[in-house]
């Protein structure tokens, strides 16, 4: 190609070229400010100070749920069939004129009802919610039952419960004490821990689940209300008209404005006990008169168990549109603000010691043992605090509310996040290595590794613009491009090395560079075209089809699309600035070792990559030592490069050998095909054509039972470590055989060796995310060592239950 530098180049391409070599000061500030905004946006998890953070939002998997709306109503006390009858129903007819609605589900249950309004994909997630609360505001007087009162559900899908905890009592070194009881701890759940978590950012809801509500509970005597001529209906008023405060006026005495209130909120049994129900001849029938009041446990439909005890704990709930590792790590910072200020209590082990002895211990350190009839928590909280750990007594325990979480996706997305980024860096240490053996040129590798980060920085500016969510289908689309980005670099430099061998010194390197770059720039963009044109159909995909491949489709796109970019940009530019025009040695002896120092060199330096790969990779584990993994990774990569270098010798004899013995390839082409067609879609699948005679022979049944086919399966199978197990019992069963049963089943499950912790949850959760019924179980079971219990396709507590899990893994 010839150049004249004088005049501009007539195509685009060539002109973009020509003005990044000659504009190589703004070309490179350009970039630094790409590579900063790529920073700034990218999905991992770097403590950067300097540089303001805005990452595109990570999840682990693809929502690929419906674009739904929940209304959820309580109905307390009553049946399914009155739920289904008053509330739901009445309910679907009138949301079924919501604009944009595709259709309406609903189910009705023991006191609640869930209405799921299911809208059309392309529908704005809180312009739904906005349409819904008109449609609920705008509902005509009557419509529901007095007292039920509709309530939209939370701003966020079933996949945004990222992070499942227990509240547990911990001693000061964070054993496990115990001490609390369950209402005890469900009261912290409920006032303490989960406002505050609530208060996280990018959290929509937090829901309790387990231990007891407190409620003020009358059990009244049906002999004494007859005795006494009062009706339950007089006990209810009673009760309803003396708990609330009356405000009323202000009055001025002395140039003072006072208000006048009535007091009258129930703040203790006794209030309740007092209070008047009837005045028979001037005397006053008091509740306790005909009732017994106490202190108890509200009606419940779930409850959580944690190895063979229950528990009290809670789930976060990301909201819509959030980053949910960021959402994580806002509540984990929230657990560490408002950890301290948790409830804590003294436990004394009366099996150890007698009260007297304990009364003389607190006596001898200045302070009361008991208030009352309880311990003075007071002072010995005070005395367990300040007072060194030898002082301390064994029958003396300080325990305190502890956050122990049982179920965290940081963990899977920061593996997800990993695995791009082991992938990132093994795909350039590999470059290196090829780069540096097949064209032998140490710049050349330079060239590649610099622009290849740049080019996925560019993808996650993209991501974050088109608001493509970073997951694994997402970010394998990037992975899988990588081999793309570094082809473009390798076509680029090899032509111009190439260009530069056969110029000898005759142009400017900048021509040489500008001509070489034009020669491939023009097929370069054809095929990324090509490419990106193939993933139409992907982009026109619906659904749930749509959801889970439409993002790796987009970051295929954007990373094909950066590749381009930086190699018709950057790539010429580097090579200007590293590449240097070849050594003339007229000297043949001279020339000739110059080449093979030049090749020693770059096998040495292959060599070195190699090691700090297999260091890097470690494909045989670290106990197997560097030699071992140095070898496991070196042979395949130079035996195969010494297969390729071969290839290159021997392919003009190939291709003679293919050209005059055309039948003979095609007939092994044609095997071929029918071997991988017989694997994908199965041996019977392709040959059912064949006469019967031939299909009942032993070879076309042996061959039946051994190639089925590829096994299909929708979501991939992510082992995190977790494995969810989700039995049923009878749907009658009542909550304490669930229990029971689910109590057993976590302590035979906790004896395996493999397994770590496990934590089972019946019935639902306080949230309207969690519609389950009580005959349903869900039992989180964390392995030991991440993956260790993940191994086999059998899973480690099959031994237990008796069967083979199915592929339902987090």
């Amino acid at each position: 190609m010839n150049l004249n530098e004088d005049k501009s180049p007539p195509g685009l391409i060539d002109k973009v070229i020509h003005f990044c070599l000659h504009n190589k000061l703004l070309v490179m500030l350009i970039t630094a400010g790409f590579i900063l905004w790529g920073i700034m946006t990218a999905p991992f998890d770097w403590n950067i100070t300097a540089i303001p953070r805005d990452p595109v939002p990570v999840d682990a998997i693809p929502d690929i749920g419906e674009n739904q709306q929940i209304v959820f109503s309580k109905w307390p006390g009553r049946s399914p069939q009155d739920m289904e009858d008053q509330v739901t129903y009445p309910l679907t007819q009138a949301l079924l004129g919501v604009p944009g609605v595709k259709t309406v589900r609903s189910f009705s249950m023991l006191g609640f009802s869930s209405v799921y309004i299911i809208f059309e994909e392309d529908a704005e997630f809180y312009w739904d919610r906005s349409r819904i609360l008109e449609k609920l505001n705008s509902l005509p007087s009557g419509t529901l039952p007095k007292g039920v009162q509709p309530m939209l559900g939370p701003d966020a899908t079933a996949l945004g419960q990222v992070y499942w905890y227990t509240l547990e009592g911990h001693d000061k070194q964070g054993n496990v004490t115990g001490g609390w009881d369950l209402h005890e701890l469900r009261s912290a759940q409920d006032w303490f821990v989960r406002y505050a978590l609530l208060g996280a950012k990018g959290i929509s809801e937090v829901a309790s689940i387990g231990g007891f509500v407190q409620e003020y509970q009358i059990d009244v005597d049906p002999y004494s209300l007859r005795a006494h001529g009062v009706t339950l209906d007089m006990v209810f008023k009673a009760i309803k008209m003396s708990n609330q405060d009356v405000g009323a006026r202000t009055i001025e005495i002395n140039k003072v404005e006072y208000i006048i209130r009535g007091l009258g909120n129930i703040k203790s049994l006794q209030d309740i006990e007092e209070t008047v129900v009837k005045v028979n001849d001037n005397t006053p029938i008091l509740v306790r008169d005909i009732a017994k009041v106490i202190l108890g446990p509200a009606l419940r439909r779930g409850a959580l168990d944690k190895e063979g005890s229950e528990a009290v704990g809670g789930v976060a709930v990301v909201r819509y549109g959030a980053n949910p590792l960021a959402a994580i790590k806002e509540i984990k910072k929230k657990i560490v603000e408002i950890s301290p200020g948790l409830p804590s209590k003294a436990l004394i082990d009366f099996s150890s010691i007698d009260d007297k002895s304990v009364r003389a211990f607190a006596e001898n350190r200045g302070f009361e043992a008991y208030s009352g009839t309880n311990l003075n928590q007071k002072g010995w909280k005070e005395f367990l605090l300040s007072a060194p750990e030898n002082d301390i007594p064994k029958w003396l325990t300080f325990s305190q509310i502890a956050v122990v979480p049982f179920y965290d996706r940081s963990k899977l997305i920061n593996e997800t996040l990993g695995t791009l980024e082991t992938a990132l860096t093994e795909e350039i240490l590999i470059t290196i290595i090829v780069i540096l053996v097949m064209m032998m040129h140490l710049r050349s590798s330079l060239v590649i590794s610099i622009t290849l980060p740049f080019a996925v920085l560019l993808c996650f500016i993209a991501m974050k613009i088109f608001h493509v969510d970073a997951n694994i289908v997402a970010l394998s689309g990037i992975a899988i491009a990588i081999g793309t980005i570094v082809d473009m670099g390798v076509i680029i430099c090899e032509n111009i090395l190439k260009n530069m061998e056969l110029n000898k010194g005759r142009k400017k390197l900048s021509a040489v560079i500008f001509a070489s770059t034009s020669e491939v720039g023009g097929a370069i963009l054809t095929a990324v075209l090509t490419t990106v044109v193939s993933f139409l159909p992907v982009f026109t995909m619906e659904g749930a089809e749509g959801k889970l491949f439409k993002p790796l489709a987009y970051t295929k796109t954007f990373a094909l699309i950066s590749a381009v970019i930086v190699a018709l940009t950057l790539t010429p530019v580097f090579a200007q600035m590293l590449f240097k025009t070849p050594i003339k040695i007229k000297n043949i002896f001279l020339s000739k070792m110059w080449k093979i120092m030049t090749r020693a060199v770059n096998i040495i330096l292959a060599i070195i990559v190699t090691w700090i790969l297999a260091d890097h990779w470690m494909p045989l584990g670290p106990a197997a030592g560097v030699w071992k993994n140095f070898f496991a990774v070196g042979a395949p990569i130079f035996g195969l490069l010494g297969f390729f270098i071969m290839w290159q010798y021997l392919y003009p004899y190939i291709l003679r050998f293919v050209l005059n013995c055309k039948i003979i390839f095609l007939t092994f082409i044609l095997i071929i095909l029918s071997c991988g067609a017989s694997a994908w879609l199965g041996f019977d699948s392709l040959f059912s054509w064949m006469p019967d005679s031939v299909k009942q022979s032993q070879t076309y049944v042996t061959l039946k039972k051994s190639i089925p086919g590829l096994q299909k399966e929708f979501m991939p199978s992510l082992d995190e470590g977790s494995f969810l197990y989700m039995p049923t019992t009878m749907v009658h069963a009542s909550i304490g055989e669930s229990m029971d049963s689910m109590r057993k089943q976590d302590m035979g499950i906790s004896g395996i060796t493999e397994i770590e912790q496990v934590v089972g949850k019946l019935g639902r959760a306080e949230t309207p995310l969690d519609p389950a019924p009580v005959s349903m179980f869900e039992t989180i079971i964390n392995y030991r060592n991440g993956l260790e219990g993940m191994k086999s396709k059998t899973c480690p507590f099959s031994r237990f239950v008796g069967f083979v899990c199915p592929p339902h893994r987090f």
